[in-house]
């Protein structure tokens, strides 16, 4: 069988972050299955040619071209890739859209259906009814048909399949499947030793996912661990990271803090097998793939109750979970959390549920077995 991918962006630091990792998540392990899958994106950010491959996956990757900046991801395209797209769409069995609003993704499904290719989407929370009138007017030129005509729809939780199911009212989805987030199995993080606590915070830097949260938590934590060490990584695609380094020097701990930036993937796992709690304070946050790779190493997390993995967290005693109070401080709140995890015996503790979480339930072999069983129906 012969699979696209078809995701709207890589770059050499994972700027767009989730719906990258998931498609080569999810190519990996059907490869590893002897499906031939393969993914089509736009490239930024490389220096020189851009690469054939990611991660051992073979890719067609085309130079992102910045037609609309002020829609960021949604306003990049390729005329170069869309002319091909057809081409790549008809050397397919199956078509797998990780879908967004966007120049690359919504084309490569509308030509999709065009050709009759099996098409199955990929919504990773994206897709919901909106007020913006440039989103509802891709609405009414194809989103909404492809989501009626689509062979398969994909959804991590049942609030992002109603979602969906509002932007095509009176017409139901058709094939809908939840597919989880799955992360291949890791060797388990070393025991802390001799260095001071390190708590850390691993995602996109933007306002939705509460970096300041982290920052504000630092006080507490502090004032019982005064050699932690807080590590904020992550891409600034929400130009906030130096706004945080100048808010924990208004709190007065900008020496306990380190903004690293974005960090290749080899280099995420390494920071997450040197740290002892991993903390996204997100307002939303469906089902992120940073919280099960810090998982898959026994790294107990921190997360808000409005998270789609937080009642598995919270289930299997993998961390601590606070409120999500978007127009508040969390600080104390997640630096309580925080110091619950830094205590050794809960870290213990928490550290071997997460670890445990993630192979009984979240790896991306059981992801696959799943995911097969959509393609070939959608194929027959």
């Amino acid at each position: 069988m012969r699979v696209l991918h078809v995701v709207t962006l890589h770059t050499p630091t994972n700027d767009f972050g989730g719906p990258t990792r998931v498609a080569l998540n999810l190519s990996k392990g059907l490869r590893g299955r002897g499906v031939d899958a393969r993914i089509v994106t736009l490239g930024d950010g490389f220096d020189g040619p851009l690469p054939k491959a990611i991660e051992g996956v073979p890719s067609f990757m085309f130079q992102a071209r910045h037609v609309l900046p002020r829609f960021e991801v949604s306003g990049i395209t390729s005329p170069t890739l869309l002319a091909r797209a057809r081409r790549l769409v008809e050397s397919a069995d199956v078509v797998h859209v990780h879908l967004m609003r966007d120049l690359i993704t919504l084309p490569f499904a509308l030509i999709a259906l065009r050709c009759g290719r099996p098409v199955v989407l990929q919504t990773h929370g994206m897709i919901d009814p909106t007020d913006k009138r440039v989103a509802r007017m891709v609405d009414l030129l194809g989103l909404r048909r492809v989501l009626r005509e689509a062979d398969g729809l994909l959804y991590l939780t049942e609030m992002e399949r109603d979602g969906v199911q509002a932007v095509i009212p009176g017409t139901p989805l058709r094939n809908a499947h939840r597919l989880v987030n799955g992360v291949p199995l890791r060797e388990r993080r070393p025991p802390r030793g001799e260095r001071p606590p390190t708590v850390l915070y691993l995602a996109r830097v933007q306002q939705r996912k509460r970096p300041e949260d982290f920052i504000r938590a630092i006080p507490t934590v502090l004032k019982k661990y005064p050699e932690a060490r807080f590590v904020l990584a992550g891409p600034d695609t929400g130009a906030l990271a130096r706004p945080m380094l100048d808010l924990a020097r208004e709190l007065g701990v900008k020496d306990s803090v380190e903004y690293v930036g974005a960090l290749g993937h080899t280099e995420v796992l390494e920071q997450l097998r040197q740290s002892d709690v991993y903390v996204l304070p997100s307002v939303v946050e469906p089902f992120a793939v940073s919280i099960l790779e810090a998982m898959s190493v026994g790294l107990p997390v921190v997360v808000t109750r409005t998270g789609g993995l937080s009642p598995d967290v919270a289930a299997a005693g993998a961390g601590r979970l606070t409120d999500s109070r978007p127009d508040a401080d969390n600080g104390e709140l997640v630096g309580q959390a925080v110091l619950e995890l830094l205590d050794p015996a809960a870290n213990a503790e928490a550290s071997e549920a997460a670890f445990r979480l993630v192979r009984e339930r979240f790896s991306i072999e059981a992801v696959v077995d799943t995911l097969r069983d959509v393609y070939d129906g959608v194929v027959r």
